[in-house]
């Protein structure tokens, strides 16, 4: 059950929540795609219609790492146990109604299509990667096979901190059209300080998932995102805190290698939401510097075969992977 306090504050943020533990919002670059004002780099890697796109959370404020680059508001935890547990179907017929209620100011806007509108409130790509960490929901395999089961795409966002729950998913026939593990750290020292885990062994977890994502090649999308965090200025308390060192991109090479996904997401950190209190506007990387350090993993990684296959400068990410003829989701 999510406290008094913190449902105020997730609703001042425009989030609608559902049941007892999960909450849908409007992503900024769905607004921009129903008037026409561009789309999100999802749409231009991969081909899904953003305007389509629903973003929302199982487990909108349970995580068990509070990551210093996160702007989401995790300094409002509500730890790793979810109590009382909503049924997968009760959960996204109410996600797709809030989120309808949410865009219904959209329909009298003469900027915005009606094809589209009719569109995006009948969303088939389902994104879990809102707030809080997915895989903490005991029902995900249940829910990803409801989303599939709407001929939908399930695109699951994830900490790596419950192989687990992954293992399941393989076993239940419930693996999700695409899978992204969040990779923001390259070393164990770096790893616990960056994410504040509750896991005392949060590093052995992430690791093992990352061998298990190497075993879903030819079975899933799988994906390795790497969010990095520059030098920061004097005004900066974490000034020296960044994960795009030299050394960093070898680390981050040996990681990879493990997994074998099919694409890596270079991008850079913003300092947006709550993030801003830990990380400010100094720790942000300027697009050139992405470039480069994509360029330096892909120099490392060459023998793989990855190399760069997009980019888009607004969000400050470089796409690294195999085959461009593989990009497109496929519902």
């Amino acid at each position: 059950m999510i406290p008094k306090k913190v449902r105020d504050i997730l609703k001042k943020q425009h989030y609608e929540i559902v049941g007892d533990h999960s909450a849908v919002q409007i992503c900024r670059w769905t607004k921009q795609s129903l008037k026409s004002k561009g789309v999100c780099w999802k749409e231009k890697f991969y081909g899904i219609d953003c305007h389509k796109c629903c973003q929302f959370s199982p487990a909108v404020m349970w995580c068990e790492n509070r990551c210093l680059h996160c702007w989401r508001p995790i300094e409002m935890n509500l730890g790793i146990n979810i109590s009382k547990i909503d049924e997968p179907k009760k959960i996204l017929d109410g996600i797709i109604k809030a989120r309808k209620k949410l865009l219904i100011g959209f329909k009298g806007d003469k900027n915005v299509s009606k094809k589209k509108f009719k569109e995006a409130i009948e969303p088939n790509f389902f994104t879990f990667s809102l707030s809080g960490e997915p895989t903490l929901y005991s029902k995900l395999p249940e829910l990803i096979k409801e989303v599939k089961k709407r001929n939908a795409i399930a695109y699951l966002v994830t900490n790596g901190q419950n192989p687990d729950m992954l293992k399941r998913l393989e076993k239940e026939n419930a693996l999700p059209t695409q899978v992204v593990v969040s990779t923001n750290a390259s070393n164990e020292k770096l790893f616990n300080i960056w994410h504040n885990s509750m896991r005392k062994d949060s590093w052995k977890r992430f690791n093992e998932t990352l061998k298990i994502i190497r075993e879903w090649k030819g079975k899933t999308r799988r994906v390795i995102r790497l969010t990095l965090v520059r030098e920061g200025d004097d005004s900066e308390k974490l000034k020296k805190l960044s994960n795009m060192k030299d050394e960093h991109v070898k680390q981050y090479a040996k990681l990879i290698r493990i997994a074998e996904p099919d694409f890596i997401h270079v991008k850079g950190f913003k300092s947006l939401g709550y993030s801003r209190k830990r990380l400010g506007y100094s720790k942000q990387p300027y697009h050139e510097e992405i470039q480069k350090f994509a360029k330096k993993l892909e120099k490392e990684l060459k023998d793989k075969g990855y190399k760069k296959l997009g980019e888009d400068e607004r969000s400050c990410v470089v796409l690294l992977g195999k085959n461009k003829k593989n990009m497109k989701i496929k519902i």
